[in-house]
């Protein structure tokens, strides 16, 4: 603010002495050199407006007297709005214009153009306006922006935190409590998957996945980095003093009603520890099959593999494709008093009713195998591996489907065909293979078009081709989008679906694994008996505007028969 001053001299609106004295008060009593100056006496407040407004080519807004619709002040959170002491007024098109106390802030602007999508057209309004305006529109009671002043102010450590300090002494500070209990809060009020906290050298980033995307939250200060995470790993139960190594905890807790479960993951990095808290909301568990999104002969194919007394189910992808969810799912099909459902699982993400769930810690050698082994002992009918990772698991699991269980697993491949040569390369015998295996389900989840403002688009031919979309079918292609709003955060998406293939293992398809064929010719037998392939569900998904183009490119790989 040194350059302001000096051109408030210059252009001789304040006298020296009256511009030391705004300054003075400032450094007392806090806040900016422009509402120091009104507060002084210095400048009066319409002298100084025309001044900025000058300065920084733009216009006066009196926010006083301005209406603003909700749906626009809900583009801009309200701790970004109190951060940067701005408010959005009016939005035409994709130009949002926001009233700021300082327009020069290109900070706040390519920010606020971050978050919300929009061009910015800063208007300048007075601090004291804008004050009253945020205390208006937002209700900043629980707002970041007053958990971080609370921090700064109750517990008068802004200079003297040692931020390589482990953070133990401040962790149950109520300050630092209010910051954690405010950022889960706002995860869980978001529909985040995943928090993120990381430190960097002169930052401290937390993030949210929300749909499979990470944003950007906020910052706050680096200096609380140690006392921030320190709280987190007190509230996991995880040793606070030990920093090189990586830990894993729980959380659990109610919030907006709901129980939910906080898986925290601890991982040493050059500049501290981060954090990664996977938040597991039981309400958000869909264990009805039917609304998973599987096409009709696909849920066909799928109930009749699990409904066998004997076999093996896979389902694979990568991480976060739901997989999960659909194995709870099917155990909840299959959850009846006349069987006995016994997983092992690591972690158990979610608990249910009926099902003997094990938690396999392979530090105290309670492996894979070791507890697959152990429930062979247990009269199980159904067991659920968690994920088959090495030849000693998958051969006690092929083991105890040829041996009348039926047993449901996870395999990280890109396709269900592939599967196959991930088990053969593990080291079980083709044959093995061949005469256990049901069916194998590949999935991936895309972002679903947000409802509230789709709207019907033609696709460029290029992008229809690389789609695979055939030629005759150009000139009727049309397909929705979302165009950005306040429910989906200005993202065009809201919420995911899950795209399927599945491969039952006919007399076909057992010879072809025989033969140890190739995936292209697993792929096109599964496909020349009727079922679908990712890529062909997603553009049925596509079809019906469920998903966009981008998302099916996005997430599923070409049929190369």
């Amino acid at each position: 603010m040194e350059d302001l001053g000096q051109k408030l001299l210059e252009a001789q609106l304040v006298s020296e002495d009256g511009l030391l004295r705004a300054q003075a008060q400032q450094k007392s009593s806090g806040g900016t050199l422009t509402a120091n100056l009104v507060k002084a006496g210095v400048l009066p407040q319409d002298q100084l407006l025309s001044f900025l407004s000058d300065l920084y080519h733009c216009s006066i807004c009196d926010v006083s007297r301005v209406e603003v619709d909700p749906a626009i002040t809900r583009l801009i959170p309200g701790e970004v709005a109190t951060k940067f002491m701005a408010i959005p007024i009016s939005r035409i098109g994709r130009k949002l214009k926001v009233a700021m106390s300082n327009p020069g802030n290109l900070f706040a602007i390519d920010d606020i153009k971050f978050i919300t999508g929009y061009d910015v057209e800063p208007v300048l309004a007075s601090e004291a306006d804008l004050k009253v305006a945020l205390e208006r529109h937002y209700d900043t009671s629980d707002s970041m922006a007053d958990v971080m002043k609370g921090m700064e102010d109750d517990l008068q450590i802004v200079e003297d935190v040692d931020e390589e300090a482990d953070g133990s002494n401040l962790a149950d500070e109520a300050p630092i409590v209010k910051l954690v209990n405010s950022l889960i809060t706002d995860a869980v009020r978001k529909g985040a998957s995943d928090i993120h906290i990381e430190p960097y050298e002169k930052q401290l980033r937390v993030r949210f996945r929300i749909d499979g995307t990470l944003y950007e939250m906020m910052s706050p200060p680096v200096k609380f980095k140690g006392a921030i995470i320190s709280r987190l790993k007190i509230m996991a139960e995880l040793d606070i003093a030990e920093r090189r190594l990586p830990q894993d905890g729980r959380i659990r807790t109610k919030i907006l009603n709901k129980k939910i479960e906080l898986r925290v993951s601890s991982l040493p990095t050059v500049h501290g520890e981060k954090v990664v808290l996977r938040v597991l909301d039981q309400s958000n568990l869909n264990v009805d099959l039917a609304r998973l999104g599987f096409h009709e002969k696909t849920l066909e194919a799928f109930m009749r593999a699990i409904l066998n007394p004997y076999g093996m189910v896979l389902v694979t992808g990568p991480t976060g494709s739901g997989k999960t969810t659909t194995l709870y799912s099917a155990m909840s099909k299959l959850n009846t008093p006349e069987v006995n459902i016994m997983t092992a699982e690591d972690p158990v993400e979610y608990n249910l009713e009926g099902i003997n769930q094990v938690l396999v810690q392979e530090d105290i050698g309670r492996s894979f195998a070791g507890v697959l082994r152990a429930f062979l002992r247990q009269d199980p009918n159904i067991i659920l591996v968690g994920e088959i990772r090495d030849l000693e698991t998958g051969a006690i699991a092929i083991k105890a489907a040829l041996t009348g269980h039926l047993v449901l697993s996870t395999l990280h491949t890109n396709d269900a065909p592939s599967t196959v040569n991930r088990l053969v390369d593990m080291g079980i015998e083709p044959f093995l293979v061949a005469s256990s295996l049901n069916l194998i389900q590949g999935q991936r989840l895309v972002r679903r078009v947000c409802g509230n403002c789709k709207k019907t688009v033609t696709l460029h031919p290029e992008v229809l081709r690389e789609l695979q979309v055939p030629e005759e079918e150009w000139a009727t292609f049309e397909v929705l989008e979302g165009q950005g709003c306040v429910d989906c955060r200005n993202t065009g998406y809201k919420g995911r679906l899950a795209v399927h293939e599945v491969m039952p293992v006919t007399p076909a398809v057992r010879d072809l694994i025989l033969d140890r064929a190739p995936v292209n010719l697993l792929k096109k037998q599964f496909m020349s008996e009727g079922f679908l392939s990712m890529r062909q569900d997603a553009l049925i998904k596509l079809k019906k505007g469920l998903t966009s183009a981008e998302e099916v490119l996005k997430e599923t790989a070409a049929d190369n028969l």
